[in-house]
């Protein structure tokens, strides 16, 4: 790999590294959240409240079915992570390969999945019959591209564990511009409605992720890709699976808790459901930039253990949290106090608008304990603990979102209450992450070691 792109994180100030990894890791995840705006603001605008609710009720669902997939490739940025911070080329050559082997075989498995169960799925969440039809549709296209989806995702976590996200901001600049003008292109000329957004989506991220396979290709050493060893290799399978697989049912788990506050919102009408789309696409354009410090957290804590610097890890969570909880501050209380300038974008229709304010009014300005809590399960996996953080979030998080709906939602039905739910769970698991930590944290040396 060509060294400009690394970054040294076991040595040298940590502060001025983890901005250089975060901020591109911040752009990149804003371009890629681009591809879902960008389908929702073309249907909204140009093909009407019906398909802009058509296209937002897809997002729990498929975030559901493809989230135990993504967290294999925080288990690939680890295992990758920690063999480059003690410098094993040839460890570092069967976790890349490892790696995609596993995401070809994630996408092929998601597009079956996807492709049969959209219609079940979708009528059990509870989709309005009015945009039922839609919904399927865009839904079967986009799962269609689930293989690329997969190696742009693996292949990212296997750049980032060096250090490199620059690269993968530029090729998702290239693949959203080519994501927009398609967009524009088949809705407005073809007419082709939510299919169009969907097809525009899966061809940009073709892009994407041909554009990390040829980087991986041009790399050197253990990083460098060749086709003829894509194949799993047992041992780095395993550790892929040991920190991958708490990660991805974490995420689904939380999808289902999701999926449930989603349903939820489609018994208001979708007149809210628009309104909820539109202002849950605003934030996660919040998300996606506090959640560049989980990854960063991530990275720099697994390569530091890799390398056996213990000293750092400390200062890295400190540093990560402190920057999270400022992002978090100023892009959640940015995004409200301009949110009627925002959802504009998405919709015209008044009530729309003033669903999102709603929704926006508790989440937006108490997002920040989202990028905390998230930060800490970074140092926590990082150290190569993945069960424990995801036994928490499930409990704290998950199981409370739940229980939230089924007692004080079943009470007291509004979306108020409903939204509350949100900044609550954070909380609380938030500060079960935090006494986690300190636990875990002493098992492990104060000093460095040598590797």
């Amino acid at each position: 790999m060509n060294k400009s792109y690394e970054i040294d994180m076991c040595n040298g100030p940590i502060f001025g590294k983890v901005l250089k990894f975060a901020l591109p890791l911040m752009l990149s995840g804003v371009l890629q959240l681009l591809f879902n705006a960008a389908d929702i603001i073309v249907v909204g605008r140009f093909a009407g409240s019906q398909s802009l609710a058509a296209v937002g009720s897809t997002s729990a669902l498929i975030n559901l079915l493809i989230n135990i997939f993504i967290g294999l490739s925080v288990g690939a940025n680890v295992v990758v992570a920690k063999a480059y911070g003690a410098r094993n080329q040839r460890d570092i050559s069967r976790a890349v390969h490892t790696a995609l082997t596993l995401s070809i075989i994630s996408g092929l498995i998601l597009i079956v999945v996807g492709v049969a169960s959209a219609r079940v799925l979708l009528e059990l969440m509870g989709t309005p019959d009015d945009v039922l039809d839609k919904a399927v549709l865009y839904m079967r296209i986009y799962f269609a591209g689930m293989p690329v989806v997969m190696v742009y995702n693996f292949g990212s976590a296997i750049l980032r564990a060096v250090g490199d996200t620059r690269r993968p901001l530029y090729f998702l600049l290239l693949a959203g511009m080519v994501n927009v003008v398609l967009n524009l292109f088949f809705v407005i000329v073809l007419h082709m409605d939510v299919a169009g957004v969907a097809l525009a989506t899966v061809i940009s991220q073709c892009i994407s992720a041909g554009l990390i396979l040829w980087s991986l290709k041009k790399s050197r050493g253990g990083m460098k890709l060749y086709f003829r060893l894509l194949r799993i290799h047992k041992n780095e399978m395993i550790q892929i699976f040991r920190i991958g697989l708490p990660a991805g049912m974490q995420g689904a788990v939380f999808s289902i808790s999701n999926v449930l506050i989603q349903s939820s919102v489609n018994s208001f009408g979708s007149i809210a459901m628009a309104g909820n789309t539109a202002a849950s696409n605003i934030e996660g354009f919040v998300y996606t930039a506090m959640n560049a410090l989980y990854q960063t957290n991530l990275s720099f804590t697994s390569q530091n253990v890799g390398g056996g610097k213990y000293s750092r890890i400390n200062k890295i969570l400190l540093i990560c949290v402190g920057t999270v909880t400022v992002v978090g501050l100023v892009l959640g209380l940015g995004a409200y106090a301009g949110g009627s300038i925002l959802l504009h974008i998405y919709s015209s229709d008044p009530e729309v608008i003033q669903y999102g304010l709603l929704r926006m009014s508790i989440i937006c300005t108490t997002y920040f304990l989202c990028g905390i809590m998230d930060t800490l399960v970074g140092s926590l996996r990082g150290l190569g603990y993945s069960v424990m953080p995801m036994i928490v979030s499930l409990t704290g998080a998950c199981a409370f979102r739940v229980l939230w709906i089924f007692t004080v939602f079943a009470i007291d039905r509004s979306l108020t209450v409903l939204y509350i739910s949100y900044p609550v769970s954070w909380l609380i698991t938030a500060a079960a992450h935090g006494i986690c930590f300190y636990m875990i944290r002493k098992k492990y040396p104060r000093e460095d070691v040598a590797v």
